[in-house]
């Protein structure tokens, strides 16, 4: 695994399966696949949680996911 800082209190992890996960603050809110696929959470966080996701997906349509599967893939 791979950890790496992307902006303030928005961090990406990196699995050994390939799957790149968006971490805003400590949470797991967006994700992108090994099949090139990009999923969001569809749970409602703060303002500033989807202002992360935003940046983050660069305008990006992703499909949403509930919260329990990023929540999954992270091991939480």
């Amino acid at each position: 695994m791979q950890i790496k800082p992307i902006a303030s209190n928005m961090t990406e992890l990196t699995t050994t399966e390939g799957t790149v996960i968006l971490f805003s603050y400590e949470t797991p809110v967006a994700a992108l696949l090994p099949s090139g696929r990009y999923a969001r959470t569809s749970k409602k966080w703060s303002v500033t949680t989807s202002r992360h996701i935003n940046k983050w997906l660069g305008g990006i349509v992703a499909e949403e996911a509930p919260q329990d599967f990023f929540d999954s893939i992270t091991g939480a």
